[in-house]
C-alpha cells in the first residue's frame, strides 16, 4: 500500500502532518512533507486525533471542462486552452464533514475530481518539468451551485461557498495515469460518474505549466483537474462518495445551512 500522508489535529488542538499506519495510528512529521518534513518517534493512536483536509492551501486553482464528454453534457465546446477559475481556501472541508446547502441556490451539483498537491514554488514552468512540481495526489469534490453559475455568467459565487471543496482524505505520492475515478450517491452501487483520469483533455503536467504562467504556485497549493461526465444534483440528506483507484474514497453528507448571520 502506498504511503498515506495526512493532516490531523490532536486533542489539544495542535495541527500536525503525519503518516497514516495500517493500524490507523499516525506517525507525526516534523514539518509539512513537501517542505522536507521527516518522521518523528511520536505516534498518535486513532482515538487521539481528528483527521483534517490533507493540506491548507494558499489557493485552489480549478479547471473547467477538462473532459470532452463533460463539456458536451454542459452543451459547450472543449476549450482550446485550460479554462481556469479559483475556489477560496475557506471552501475546503475534510472527509466526513458536512457540505452545507446554501439558501441562495436551488440546484447544487457534485463534481468528482483528481486534485494535485504542489510541492515547490512554481513560476513559468515548462510542461516537461511540471511533473517535478507535483508532490502528490488526493480526491476533491468541486461542489457547484449550478443555477448560480448559469445566472452569474462567472463562477466565483457558485463555486466559492464555504464547504464547497471537500478534499482528502489523504495524499499519495504516486498514481497510475489510468486510474479510474468514480462517484457514488447514497447506497447506490452504480456510479454516477466513472472515467479514467487519462481521459483529461489537458494532462496534469500541462495544467501546472499553464497555471504557473499566470500565477505563482506555492507549496501546498491545490489544483483541481476537472470532472468527467455524469455531474448531477445533490439534495439535503444525500451522501456523496468519490473514489479514485490508488488513493481511496472521499465521502461527505449534504445538510441544510443553518448558520445564522452575524
Amino acid at each position: 500500500m502506498a504511503q498515506r500522508y495526512v493532516r490531523i489535529q490532536n486533542q489539544e488542538g495542535k495541527i500536525f502532518y503525519g503518516l497514516l499506519q495500517i493500524s490507523l495510528n499516525v506517525q507525526l512529521l516534523d514539518a509539512p512533507p513537501w517542505l522536507g518534513g521527516q518522521p518523528t518517534d511520536v505516534y498518535l493512536e486513532v482515538d487521539n486525533y481528528l483527521i483534517l483536509a490533507p493540506c491548507s492551501p494558499s489557493k485552489i486553482v480549478a479547471v473547467g471542462k477538462n473532459y470532452a464528454a463533460h463539456a458536451a453534457e454542459m452543451e459547450t465546446e472543449v476549450p482550446e486552452e485550460p479554462l481556469i477559475f479559483m475556489k477560496p481556501p475557506t471552501s475546503v472541508i475534510a472527509c466526513d464533514k458536512e457540505i452545507h446547502y446554501p439558501p441562495q441556490s436551488q440546484r447544487v451539483d457534485y463534481e468528482g475530481e483528481l486534485a494535485l498537491i504542489i510541492g515547490d514554488r512554481v513560476f513559468n514552468c515548462a510542461p516537461e518539468k511540471a511533473h517535478t512540481k507535483i508532490w502528490g495526489y488526493t480526491i476533491a469534490n468541486d461542489v457547484t451551485a449550478r443555477d448560480l453559475q448559469r445566472k452569474d455568467g462567472q463562477w466565483t459565487r457558485a463555486k466559492g461557498f464555504d464547504t464547497f471543496c471537500p478534499l482528502g482524505p489523504w495524499i499519495v505520492r504516486e498514481l497510475n495515469p489510468g486510474a479510474r475515478l468514480q462517484t457514488f450517491l447514497n447506497d447506490d452501487t452504480k456510479p454516477v460518474q466513472s472515467a479514467c483520469i487519462d481521459e483529461m483533455v489537458f494532462s496534469p503536467d500541462v495544467l501546472v505549466s499553464y497555471i504557473s504562467q499566470v500565477m505563482t504556485l506555492l507549496p501546498g497549493d491545490v489544483i483541481l483537474t476537472g470532472t468527467p461526465v455524469g455531474v448531477g444534483e445533490l439534495h439535503i440528506g444525500d451522501r456523496v462518495r468519490i473514489e479514485i483507484e490508488g488513493i481511496g474514497r472521499l465521502e461527505n453528507t449534504v445538510t441544510a445551512n443553518t448558520h445564522k448571520k452575524l
